[in-house]
C-alpha cells in the first residue's frame, strides 16, 4: 500500500483525539462541587455527570472499531469527532443537569467512535519500521491525558474564563474539536473500508447488554454502597459474554460478519488479560489522590503536581519500548512490569508517613511512569502485531475496551479497599489499596512471562 505523505501529521491529529478523550474522562471531577452549587443538583446527578461519559464511551468502542473496518477509518474518526465536539458545546451551554448528563453520554459515544480508529490508522499507514515510533506517541497519550485532566480542570474552573466558570472545561473542546476535524480532513488518507455488510444487530445487542452489566456497577457500585443488584449485574455479565461469544462463532460459521471474529478472541485473549491487570493496578492513583488531599491536607494542585513527574518516566518508558520491545519481546514486558510493581510497592512503604511530603514520592512516581509507559507501549504493539488490516478496527475496539474496563475495575477495587479500611486511618487504607494493586501486577507479571506473544516472538 502506498504511503500517505501526510501520515505523521495525521497521527498527530489522531493522538490529539486520544489525549482529549483521556483528559475529558478526568477533567470533570474537580469541577463537580461548582456544578452542584450552580445547577442545584444532588449527589446522584453528579455521579452521572462523571459516569455518563465513561459508560457511553465503553459501550461504543467495539462497535465503533468494527464500523471503521467496514466504512473507513477516516469517515468514522471524523463522525466521532463531530459528535464529540457538538456534545461538548451542548454540555458547556447546558442550563439543566439532565441536559448536561445527556451531553456527557453523547460525548462518550463520540469518543467511542473515534478512538478505535487511531490504532487502525497506525496499522494501515505505517510499516513495521515506522510503527513502533507511532505506537510510542499513541501509548503516551493515555497516562499523560489522565494526569493532565485534573490539572486542566482545576485551572479552567478557577480561571473563570470570560465568566464561563465550570463550563470552560467543556467549551474548550469546541475549538480543539474544530481544529481536529479540519486536520483529519486535510491529513488522513480517505481509504475505503474492507466490508460493507450489515451490522450484526443480535451481536450488538448482546455485547451492549454484557458491557453495561459490567461497566454500570463498576462505575456506580462503590458510590451506592454495592447493593445486591449491582453484584447481580456483574454476575449476569458472565453468561451474557458467553452467549455473545457463542453467537459470534455461529455468525462466523454461517458466513456472517461477527463484531468480534473468533480469530481475534484467540489471538488477543491472554494479552488483553495482562493489559486488564495493568490498567486495573494503575487505577489506585484515584485512591492516592484522595489520601494526599483528605489524609495529608494537600491542595488539588499540590496533589496533581506530586504525580506530574511521572510524565518524565512515561516519556522515557516509551523511548525504551521504541528501541527494545521488539528485540527482547516478553523479557522487556516482564521487566517493565517489574519496574511498575517496584514503584507501587515503594509508594506503599512511604504513603503511611503522616508527615509525607510530595518530593519524597519523586523517585517511585517516576518509576511508575517509566514502567507504565514501557509496558503499555509493548502491550499495544503486541495486540496489533498479527492482526490483518481488515480486522484492525475490531482489534482496536477490543484493546480500548480492555483499557476502559481495567480502569473502571481499578477505581472500584482500590476505592472499595480504601473505604473499607478508612476507619483505621487514611494511611492504612491507602497502603492496603496499594498492596492489592501490587498483587494484581504480580498476576500480570506471571502471565507475561509465560503466555504473552510479543512481536519478537513471532
Amino acid at each position: 500500500m502506498e504511503k500517505h505523505a501526510l501520515r505523521w501529521w495525521g497521527l498527530a491529529v489522531a493522538v490529539l483525539a486520544v489525549l482529549v478523550d483521556m483528559i475529558d474522562n478526568q477533567i470533570v471531577a474537580v469541577a463537580l462541587p461548582t456544578i452542584r452549587r450552580e445547577l442545584g443538583t444532588g449527589e446522584a446527578a453528579l455521579q452521572w455527570i462523571s459516569a455518563g461519559y465513561a459508560l457511553g464511551f465503553a459501550l461504543t468502542l467495539i462497535t465503533g472499531g468494527r464500523l471503521g473496518d467496514r466504512h473507513g477509518t477516516k469517515k468514522l474518526f471524523v463522525a466521532g469527532m463531530l459528535v464529540f465536539t457538538t456534545a461538548s458545546l451542548v454540555a458547556g451551554l447546558a442550563g439543566h443537569v439532565g441536559v448536561l448528563i445527556a451531553a456527557r453520554v453523547v460525548q462518550g459515544v463520540g469518543s467511542g467512535l473515534m478512538v478505535p480508529q487511531v490504532l487502525s490508522f497506525i496499522h494501515a499507514e505505517f510499516d513495521e519500521r515506522e510503527r513502533p515510533k507511532a505506537m510510542a506517541w499513541y501509548a503516551g497519550a493515555f497516562p499523560v491525558g489522565g494526569l493532565a485532566g485534573p490539572l486542566l480542570g482545576g485551572a479552567l474552573t478557577e480561571a473563570d474564563l470570560f465568566g464561563t466558570g465550570w463550563r470552560a472545561i467543556f467549551l474548550v473542546n469546541v475549538p480543539i474539536g474544530v481544529l481536529a476535524l479540519l486536520g483529519a480532513l486535510a491529513t488522513m488518507a480517505g481509504r475505503p473500508g474492507f466490508r460493507r455488510h450489515r451490522t450484526d444487530p443480535v451481536g450488538l445487542a448482546l455485547l451492549t447488554a454484557a458491557s453495561a452489566a459490567v461497566f454500570y456497577p463498576l462505575v456506580q457500585g462503590r458510590e451506592l454502597g454495592w447493593p445486591m443488584w449491582t453484584v447481580a449485574l456483574l454476575v449476569a455479565a458472565v453468561p451474557l459474554f458467553g452467549v455473545f461469544v457463542l453467537h459470534q462463532r455461529f455468525q462466523f460459521r454461517r458466513g456472517g460478519e461477527p463484531l468480534v471474529p473468533p480469530e481475534l478472541l484467540r489471538r488477543l485473549a491472554v494479552g488483553q488479560a495482562v493489559l486488564f491487570c495493568v490498567t486495573t493496578a494503575t487505577g489506585v492513583f484515584f485512591v492516592l489522590t484522595l489520601h494526599l488531599q483528605l489524609g495529608l491536607g494537600f491542595s488539588p494542585w499540590e496533589a496533581a503536581l506530586t504525580f506530574a513527574p511521572s510524565t518524565l518516566g512515561i516519556v522515557a518508558g516509551n523511548v525504551l519500548a521504541l528501541r527494545l520491545a521488539a528485540r527482547f519481546g516478553r523479557a522487556f514486558t516482564a521487566g517493565a512490569l517489574g519496574v511498575l510493581l517496584a514503584g507501587l510497592v515503594a509508594i506503599a512503604f512511604v504513603a503511611g508517613d503522616p508527615a509525607l511530603r510530595g518530593w519524597e514520592l519523586l523517585v517511585p512516581v517516576i518509576a511508575v511512569g517509566l514502567g507504565m509507559g514501557a509496558v503499555l507501549n509493548a502491550l499495544f504493539a503486541a495486540s496489533m502485531a498479527e492482526v490483518r488490516p481488515e480486522l484492525a478496527g475490531a482489534a482496536s475496539g477490543v484493546v480500548n475496551t480492555t483499557v476502559q474496563l481495567g480502569t473502571a475495575t481499578g477505581i472500584a477495587l482500590s476505592g472499595t479497599v480504601f473505604f473499607a479500611r478508612l476507619d483505621a486511618g487514611s494511611a492504612s487504607a491507602t497502603t492496603g489499596a496499594l498492596l492489592v494493586s501490587a498483587g494484581v501486577l504480580v498476576v500480570a507479571l506471571i502471565l507475561s512471562v509465560n503466555k504473552v506473544k510479543q512481536p519478537a516472538d513471532v
